[in-house]
């Protein structure tokens, strides 16, 4: 089947209060998606930013981030005023969003709510479903960001030894001395999913599917680092011994040093992999199709020993392989996946690809060399695959094709037939949309056609990533009108 979606974080949706959330935008956005035609809605990953308010750094792999918790909806149900709301400074500029007034605006209105709605929430039996079903991830993250707190928010590595190494008796201590600010973080997290699920429900009803996004990795500053040491390459002291990374390459004379703690492969295959399934099966319950993000890490990873300030001094070593996919079919069904194979692909990569069936992907930015002899053309493609122009790692095609070589759009020129250089945009898109790929994803910003200045991430930066914010009109009419023609024009309805 052809189906077609658009990219968008859920921090890029227009709203009042200086970040997107699952709020009354949200779902204008899934409205303005099924004018458009379209039955896919990628997002990035839901949980809580930590260093550098990357999603792909968060403090849990299974919690969500309150940001993205609707401010209107507690309004409307009384654990907050709209005065309490508009009094607080998230920002003075509609196109990004700043996260130091967000951190320190988010969670005091969260802290009002959970002062006047606790009591009521947590004797309600959803609340004790929710607590229940969830409190294999729950307690240890709940926990964990409590004490962090407590410690001024340093990493775990920087806390008293014993609940450093998680000693029973400083378990219970902190746990009774905590209990508030436990509570306070179950709380965010029951009203995250809470509007979570109404949205996706509300998705799914309208004909569109959530694609969700995991990070291979999780980050060191994690409760799943501190809370299940045993899953990772660590120490008796608690420190990892190597972490991830990738090798030096034509982009970098040193490589890329992420920190992410390593998997103890061998222990999580004596276990069956269940801790990796608890976390796919979670996926399924937010997601309906999930991204894994560096799936060649599965067949082999960069580990660099622990304290190296570069990864040149890393190896490579054997992933898991096809084994973790056989025993996700095997434990929760058939599951929709797309595997994330760019960068540096070896045979033994594509081969596991190819085992599991996974879509790989394909972006049509990296096609445009006047070599002419790209993998990512689109008449090189093959049917399984998910076509983008580009992901939220890559610039706005408006901003790349502004820096790209002129005997390279001369190429893209002749090849998409395009001789105006002014609408090569469109027309890059309409090759995404006329192949023969299954499935199309195309970023919301391509669609608006915008510069850099709507880029989402530059890797291996700090500082301007992850900020950028749609305008508020942008989904227009006119707009899903023309994603919509385009969509039909190419049997993708």
């Amino acid at each position: 089947m052809r189906q077609q979606g658009i990219l968008m974080p859920i921090s890029s949706i227009p709203s009042a209060y200086g970040i997107g959330t699952f709020g009354e935008a949200s779902f204008r956005f899934v409205d303005f998606l099924k004018k458009a035609g379209q039955t896919l809605w990628q997002i990035l990953p839901l949980g809580p930013t930590g260093y550098g308010d990357s999603p792909y750094q968060s403090f849990s792999t299974f919690a969500g981030n309150p940001y993205y918790i609707d401010p209107e909806y507690l309004i409307r149900d009384g654990l907050l005023t709209k005065e309490e709301c508009d009094a607080c400074d998230f920002g003075d500029d509609a196109r990004y969003v700043d996260y130091e007034k967000i951190y320190h605006g988010r969670f005091g209105l969260l802290r009002k709510a959970f002062k006047r709605g606790f009591k009521k929430i947590k004797k309600q039996e959803e609340y004790a479903a929710f607590v229940k079903q969830n409190a294999y991830w729950l307690e240890d993250y709940a926990l964990y960001m409590a004490v962090k707190d407590s410690f001024g928010g340093v990493c775990f590595t920087q806390w008293d030894e014993d609940i450093r190494l998680r000693k029973k008796s400083a378990l219970t201590e902190y746990r009774k001395k905590l209990k508030e600010e436990i509570d306070f973080y179950q709380f965010q997290q029951y009203l995250f999913l809470s509007q979570w699920k109404a949205l996706k429900r509300y998705a799914n009803e309208s004909g569109i599917e959530i694609v969700g996004d995991i990070p291979i990795y999780v980050a060191f500053d994690s409760a799943d680092t501190w809370a299940n040491p045993e899953l990772f390459q660590m120490d008796e002291k608690g420190y990892p011994t190597e972490v991830a990374g990738c090798p030096p390459d034509y982009f970098s004379e040193t490589g890329q040093l992420w920190g992410n703690p390593l998997y103890d492969w061998e222990y999580h295959k004596k276990t069956g992999y269940d801790w990796w399934m608890r976390r796919f099966a979670h996926c399924y319950e937010l997601y309906d199709v999930v991204r894994v993000d560096h799936f060649r890490g599965f067949d082999e990873y960069w580990a660099v020993p622990y304290g190296d300030e570069t990864a040149v001094g890393g190896q490579w070593k054997k992933g898991p392989g096809y084994e973790l996919f056989a025993t996700l079919k095997k434990k929760l069904g058939k599951k929709r996946v797309i595997a994330e194979d760019l960068g540096f692909m070896t045979d033994s990569v594509r081969r596991l690809v190819k085992r599991t069936g996974f879509p790989g992907m394909k972006i049509l930015l990296f096609a445009f060399s006047s070599t002419g002899e790209s993998e990512y053309l689109p008449h090189r493609y093959e049917r399984n695959c998910v076509v983008y122009t580009g992901t939220h790692d890559n610039d706005t095609v408006t901003g790349f094709l502004n820096h790209m070589p002129k005997k390279d759009i001369r190429f893209a020129q002749k090849y998409l037939h395009c001789k105006d250089e002014k609408k090569l945009c469109r027309e890059i898109i309409r090759a995404c949309v006329a192949s023969v790929a299954d499935t199309v994803i195309i970023p919301m910003q391509d669609w608006l056609e915008l510069d850099n200045s709507a880029r989402i991430n530059i890797p291996s930066t700090l500082g301007e990533n992850w900020k950028w914010r749609m305008d508020a009109d942008a989904m227009s009419d006119k707009l899903a009108k023309k994603i919509y023609k385009m969509t039909r024009l190419y049997g993708r309805i």
